[in-house]
């Protein structure tokens, strides 16, 4: 599985707090300190200078490893080109990959899947500075259920800094709006049902509650998309269910012939013991004569 990069979306790992010089000094200016806590004191405050060195690396690292990314994320995009072409050329590559992909498939009801199979081509196209967002665009063939040739999902920093999300709206065709059948079959649903049954993958597009923590987003751009032949490739677990069971079926037909060929040998050998019985009553008759 190809390793999964940090979210340009998800909050950074918190900076940690300096201790406030002025504390700093008040304590190191504090009269008739026993020799021990003074040294402690002073080791505190070296502590904090040096953890200043360190966040301020830290900074500069990611500057450098920011430069890195988009360097790379140039050189990367005509082998992503190139494999969404030969992906082409595979019959339902991309509804396969979503159904064998655990936290995916967790998302699609069966209508969701056959909406899926005109999933012609997946893009992730991550903007120009890799850290202010990124686009998912999925294109469609013509379908019976929206008239949307391409729909998209865009993820963000808005102008306060913090992350929100944009989508297609979906031009359902008549009567096909999977979103809300998806909602009126978990109305008339028990509420036990109501938590098995999942809610359409297309209420994704709608669903901008928490951009900065959208899971299927970052399935999709730091899982999926680096490598999707991992997915695609994942055996049905229908097919090896199946041929487990036909290993236990013939499993039990060679334990039945087993015990048919051991009954055999056992009667063969109840059968010699009576033609030796035979033979010695014969045998003691012809003495007694």
């Amino acid at each position: 599985m190809a390793p999964k990069r940090q979210s340009a979306l998800l909050p950074q790992s918190k900076k940690p707090k300096s201790v406030p010089v002025s504390k700093l000094e008040d304590k190191s200016a504090s009269p008739g300190l026993p020799k021990g806590e003074k040294e402690q004191q002073e080791a505190i405050e070296h502590i904090d200078e040096v953890q200043n060195e360190i966040d301020r690396l830290n900074e500069q690292a990611s500057e450098e490893i920011l430069k890195v990314e988009q360097k790379y994320n140039k050189l990367r995009q005509p082998f992503f080109q190139k494999r969404s072409e030969l992906i082409a050329k595979i019959p339902n590559f991309w509804v396969t990959t979503f159904v064998n992909h655990p936290q995916v498939s967790a998302l699609l009801g069966e209508e969701d899947e056959e909406a899926l199979h005109y999933l012609t081509r997946v893009e992730v196209t991550e903007f120009e500075d890799i850290k202010s967002g990124y686009r998912i665009d999925f294109y469609f063939d013509e379908n019976p259920y929206f008239e949307n040739k391409v729909l998209s999902k865009e993820f963000h920093l808005n102008e306060s800094g913090d992350p929100s999300s944009k989508s297609t709206e979906i031009k359902w065709k008549s009567g096909k709006d999977l979103t809300k059948r998806s909602s009126q079959t978990q109305n008339k649903a028990s509420r036990k049902r109501q938590h098995e049954e999942p809610e359409s993958f297309f209420t994704w597009f709608t669903d901008h509650s928490d951009a900065g923590a959208d899971e299927l987003g970052e399935v999709i751009k730091d899982d999926i998309w680096p490598n999707p032949l991992q997915y695609y490739l994942v055996p049905d677990m229908d097919d090896e269910e199946g041929e487990a069971e036909d290993d236990d079926d013939d499993d039990e037909e060679e334990e039945g012939l087993e015990d048919i060929d051991e009954e055999g040998d056992e009667d063969e050998g109840e059968e010699d013991e009576d033609d030796d019985e035979g033979e010695e009553g014969e045998e003691d008759e012809g003495e007694d004569d």
